[in-house]
C-alpha cells in the first residue's frame, strides 16, 4: 500500500475520533438528501424510500417500504441506546443525584413546554396540524454536543455535563410523549404477548443473566409484539435497555456498559446519517419565503429558535433565582444563554417525531414540518455557537 491511502485512512480515522464527527456526517447525509431529491435523481430517492422489504416466516408476515424499517426499525436501536445511557444516568452519572440534576432538569422542563405551547399558539385553528405540537420539544443530543465541540478545549466540562443531561432529560420526555400521545389502536393479543416478553426481560435481569445475546434475541420478540400492538415499535430498545444489567461482581465486564460502548459508533455513524438521509430530502419545488410562514413550519422554527431559549434559560435562571437550583462557579448566564439557543437544534428527534405526527401520505404537512425543522435547527446551531464562543472569547480576555 502507498504513503498516500495510509496516511488517507489515518486522517479518517482522526476524524472519526473527533466529538464532532457524528454531528458533521449527520449534516452532510441531510444535505446529501436534499441536493438529491432536487436534482434529476428525485426519482430514485423516492424509489429508494418506496422499496418493499418483507419478513415472513409462516403466518408471521413483516411487509413495509423501507423507508418504514428505517423508521420503526433502526429508530429502535437507537432508542436502545438512549434508553442504555439513561439507566446508566439514572444509577450512576448525572441523573443519581438531586443537586446534580436539578438545575438542567428544570431547563430541560421548560424546554418542552415553551416550544411546545408556541407551536399550539400557531396552529390552534387547525385541529389536524395540533398533533405536531411535541415536534419542537426535542433536542438533537448528538448534533448539539457536536457544535459545542467545535468550540474546543475552552468549553467547561460543566457546560457540557449541562447540556448533556438536560438533552437526555429531553429524549426521556420525548420517549414518555411518543408512549402517550403517539400510539395507534391497540392490539390485545400482541399487548399481551410484549407483556410477556418484557416480563422474561426482567426475569432474566433478576435471575442474574449476563449474556447480551439473550436480551437481544428476546427484544428482538418484544420488538415484533410492539410494532404489531400499536404501540410505537421504538419503545421496544427502551424497555430493553432497562432489563439489561448495569451492576455484577467486581471481577465481571458490565453488559449495560460493554453493548452502550459497541452500539455507539454503529448509531452515530451509521443509524443516524442513514435516518436523516431517508428523512431530510425535502423537495423545494415551488418553495417560497410564504410557505416558510404558513402555521406548522413557523410554529416549528420559532418553537425551536425562540421558545427553547425562553424555556431552557427562563426556567433555568428561575430556578437559580428561587434556590431551587444552583449555577456551576465556572460557568455564567451568557454561556447558559447561547446552550439555550443550542438547545433549538431538534433535527433527528424533531424529524422522527414528525413521521409519528403526520402521516406521510399528507404529503403538505409532512413537509411543512421538515421545512420548520431544517430551518430552525439550523439557525440555532450558527447562532448558538456563535454565542457561546461570543463569551468564551470574553472570558479569556477577562482572565488575560
Amino acid at each position: 500500500m502507498s504513503v498516500k491511502p495510509i496516511r488517507a485512512l489515518e486522517a479518517i480515522r482522526e476524524f472519526l475520533k473527533l466529538e464532532s464527527a457524528s454531528g458533521i456526517i449527520l449534516v452532510g447525509a441531510a444535505v446529501l438528501a436534499l441536493i438529491i431529491n432536487n436534482s434529476p435523481l428525485s426519482g430514485l430517492y423516492d424509489l429508494f424510500l418506496d422499496t418493499p422489504v418483507e419478513i415472513r416466516i409462516g403466518a408471521l408476515q413483516l411487509a413495509k417500504p423501507l423507508l418504514l424499517w428505517i423508521n420503526d426499525g433502526l429508530m429502535a436501536i437507537f432508542f436502545l441506546l438512549i434508553g442504555l445511557e439513561v439507566k446508566r444516568e439514572i444509577l450512576d452519572g448525572q441523573l443519581s443525584s438531586l443537586s446534580q440534576v436539578a438545575l438542567p432538569g428544570f431547563a430541560a422542563i421548560g424546554g418542552m413546554i415553551i416550544p411546545a405551547a408556541i407551536y399550539v399558539l400557531f396552529n390552534l385553528t387547525n385541529s389536524s396540524s395540533l398533533s405536531g405540537w411535541a415536534i419542537p420539544a426535542a433536542t438533537d443530543i448528538a448534533f448539539a454536543l457536536g457544535i459545542l465541540a467545535l468550540l474546543g478545549s475552552r468549553v467547561p466540562l460543566s457546560l457540557k455535563l449541562f447540556l448533556l443531561t438536560l438533552a437526555i432529560i429531553d429524549d426521556l420526555g420525548a420517549i414518555v410523549i411518543i408512549a402517550i400521545f403517539y400510539s395507534g389502536q391497540l392490539s390485545t393479543t400482541s399487548l399481551i404477548f410484549a407483556g410477556i416478553a418484557i416480563a422474561t426481560l426482567f426475569a432474566m435481569n433478576l435471575l442474574g443473566v449476563k449474556r447480551t445475546a439473550a436480551y437481544v434475541v428476546v427484544g428482538i420478540i418484544l420488538w415484533i409484539c410492539v410494532l404489531k400492538s400499536g404501540v410505537h415499535a421504538t419503545l421496544a430498545g427502551v424497555v430493553l435497555a432497562f432489563a439489561i444489567p448495569l451492576r455484577t461482581d467486581e471481577d465481571e465486564p458490565c453488559p449495560l456498559r460493554e453493548m452502550e460502548h459497541s452500539l455507539h459508533p454503529w448509531i452515530a455513524f451509521g443509524i443516524m446519517p442513514i435516518f436523516a438521509f431517508a428523512n431530510a430530502g425535502v423537495s423545494l419545488e415551488g418553495m417560497s419565503f410564504g410557505k416558510l410562514l404558513e402555521p406548522i413550519p413557523i410554529g416549528i422554527a420559532l418553537g425551536l429558535i425562540v421558545g427553547k431559549q425562553i424555556g431552557v434559560f427562563g426556567f433555568s435562571y428561575a430556578a437559580v433565582k428561587l434556590g431551587l437550583a444552583k449555577l456551576p462557579s465556572d460557568l455564567n448566564w451568557k454561556l447558559i444563554y447561547g446552550t439555550s439557543i443550542l438547545c433549538g437544534i431538534g433535527f433527528t428527534m424533531s424529524l422522527f417525531i414528525s413521521t409519528l405526527a403526520f402521516d406521510s401520505s399528507i404529503a403538505d404537512d409532512a413537509v411543512s414540518a421538515r421545512i420548520g425543522i431544517l430551518t430552525g435547527s439550523f439557525i440555532a446551531a450558527i447562532s448558538g455557537y456563535l454565542v457561546i464562543k461570543r463569551a468564551l472569547d470574553k472570558n479569556m480576555n477577562t482572565h488575560d
